[in-house]
């Protein structure tokens, strides 16, 4: 393997020079300072789910993405990965959502792809603003489940490997993949370690799973496969989440995500951060208002997340781990996902300054 990783070794987070990247390639690379978001000791990332309301979901155009933020390292989610390789596309009705350069997946965000296929029209009154599907509908998906299914385990890791240079030579470093999911056979677990593998990323992620069959199956995996589980939180996140997937499997490790921690109220998460530093392999990073102002996802600077004391704490102990970025809140008229990444860039600057 061309990484290392803490305890399977230390990912690298080392950048190369700029290179052509797709059709406003050379433009894009000249045009853009080659990114830098190792700020003071502390590695800077974003998941590109922050990035989902641009119209071209392509690794082409999330890597211009990625650059025009001002960003060296990303959590990859897995339909850019896909569509890069040569996944069949989930169909979707003509002038459908999705946009052009990325197939739409089953599963919700972070998902196996990263995507949904085509939700159910709203109906008033449905549960959730919609319908359920219909038959033909869930024919449909059953019949994408399939085919994606025989695509993965027909590839070879050589698009995956091309797909890492484009990104390294851009002066970008993937530490994590987001494809992974619970209900996946051994032979597509085998294909998602690998392609984690084949990226140079120390670890995938999914949501915590309340299943300890489903913990020490992944983390047996992560171990034999040397490339970590990170489970990721939302409102379930406390300080005693983790314990038992910790308990099951070294290989299981936590991607915490710190404003949802707030938002659940379930403590200071700088105490989460440095109890468990040994055992985070990346966490994720927004500003929330606790559960008792309301919960919301707000601008950085306007909620509860001590995004401040966060990254301080990092800096302090040297831990390695990668802060991730995820963009959530409403983009304000007038701004772009890309232009508001940017401002948490500059946010974390001026906290580790």
């Amino acid at each position: 393997m061309s990484v290392t990783r803490r305890e399977f070794g230390k990912l690298a987070m080392a950048t190369v020079p700029a290179t052509l990247i797709g059709d406003r390639s050379l433009a894009s690379a000249q045009a853009t300072p080659r990114p830098n978001s190792l700020i003071n000791g502390v590695q800077v990332g974003v998941i590109t789910y922050s990035y989902r309301a641009m119209p071209d979901q392509s690794a082409e155009a999330v890597l211009r993405y990625v650059l025009e933020s001002g960003i060296s390292a990303v959590e990859l989610m897995g339909g850019p990965i896909e569509a890069f390789a040569g996944a069949p596309a989930f169909p979707r009705p003509q002038g459908g959502p999705g946009g052009p350069g990325g197939p739409a997946r089953p599963g919700g965000p972070g998902a196996p792809g990263g995507a949904a296929p085509p939700a159910a029209a709203a109906q008033p009154g449905a549960p959730g603003g919609r319908r359920p599907p219909t038959p033909e509908e869930l024919a449909s998906r059953e019949r994408y489940s399939t085919a994606i299914k025989t695509w993965r385990l027909s590839q070879s890791m050589d698009r995956f490997k091309a797909l890492r240079k484009m990104y390294n030579d851009a002066g970008v470093t993937i530490y994590a993949t987001k494809m992974l999911s619970t209900n996946m056979s051994d032979e597509e677990l085998e294909y998602t370690f690998s392609v984690a593998e084949a990226l140079g990323a120390s670890h995938t992620t999914l949501e915590l799973p309340t299943d300890a069959a489903a913990l020490k199956r992944l983390g047996d995996w992560a171990v034999k496969k040397k490339v970590y589980v990170g489970y990721h939180t939302h409102l379930q996140g406390t300080l005693t989440a983790f314990d038992e997937a910790f308990a099951i499997s070294k290989g299981n490790q936590a991607n915490i995500d710190f404003g949802h921690y707030v938002a659940a109220s379930s403590g200071d998460p700088v105490v989460f951060l440095e109890k468990f530093h040994d055992r985070i392999c990346s966490f994720h990073l927004k500003d929330r208002k606790s559960k008792e102002n309301g919960g919301a996802n707000v601008p950085w600077g306007q909620g509860d997340t001590p995004i401040g004391r966060i990254l301080q704490s990092v800096r302090t102990h040297g831990y390695t781990f990668p802060a991730t970025i995820e963009m959530e809140y409403d983009v304000p008229a007038g701004s772009t996902p890309v232009a508001e990444v940017r401002t948490c860039v500059e946010f974390c600057k001026r906290v580790l300054a």
